[in-house]
């Protein structure tokens, strides 16, 4: 069985759309989006609000979560590295796991084949 990763993004919510665009020009449209929250380098930013300052330490993010076989690895990564940089504190991270295994619920396939 060849090997299955699993590619997680945390980025801005803003650059969804793009990165969607971006990585279905290269063939990739199964993914899992949630809104998260969360806190980095970017430490979070204070607001005043009716006149008091409150100190907003988990800033809004959105994690992609893209299950693939090795050999599109490597295009996921640079599609979502090139698109999603800005420069700036807060352009997020990408973090591979490998997978052991994906089932398919319906059909019972496995490995590869589930994907």
């Amino acid at each position: 069985m060849n090997r299955i990763y699993k590619v997680e993004i945390i980025t801005r919510s803003e650059k969804l759309d793009v990165l969607k665009d971006s990585l279905a020009q290269k063939g990739i449209k199964g993914m899992t989006v949630s809104n998260v929250m969360g806190a980095g380098n970017q430490k979070g930013k204070t607001e005043v609000y009716r006149g008091n300052e409150t100190t907003i330490d988990l800033l809004p993010k959105i994690r992609i979560e893209i299950i693939t076989k090795e050999s599109l690895l490597q295009s996921i990564i640079e599609v979502a590295k090139t698109t999603l940089k800005t420069g700036s504190a807060g352009d997020g991270k990408i973090i591979v796991l490998p997978v052991s295994n994906v089932i398919r619920i319906r059909t019972g396939q496995e490995g590869e084949d589930a994907i």
